[in-house]
């Protein structure tokens, strides 16, 4: 991959992370802090999303299947430095959300994180077969 390309995706990686920390800072006590068959549901279906939205930028970036895993680690890696200031601060970056549901916020990220990780590691490895 170009230089270029490996900027996007990081830039795009941060601008994800932005607006979905500002989008849980706001609502994430919905998610996080309900019933527990609401919670899990929306565990099952955060992964699915992201890495939905990360393969189709893949896909509009025209990153080959041999670079998935390098292209996605490009996306995740400001989320992930970003959500361990996030976590470490929760109280401060998400008022709204009760320190109690730090763990499930955690682990919440850590399944997406996984998963969108997982499918591009999965990708890349069949591309070499």
């Amino acid at each position: 991959m170009k230089m270029q390309e490996c900027l996007l995706l990081l830039l795009l990686g941060l601008i994800i992370w932005i607006l979905g920390t500002i989008c849980y800072a706001y609502a994430g006590h919905r998610v996080l802090e309900t019933t527990p068959a609401q919670y899990w549901l929306s565990f099952a279906i955060s992964p699915i999303i992201s890495a939905v939205l990360c393969i189709l930028i893949l896909r509009w970036c025209h990153i080959a299947l041999s670079n998935w895993a390098v292209a996605m680690l490009l996306l995740a890696i400001p989320g992930m430095i970003g959500e361990a200031v996030v976590l470490s601060h929760l109280g401060t970056f998400m008022p709204r959300i009760q320190e109690a549901s730090g763990g499930r916020y955690g682990a919440l990220l850590f399944a997406t994180y996984a998963v969108v990780l997982s499918i591009a590691e999965f990708a890349t490895l069949r591309s070499a077969r």
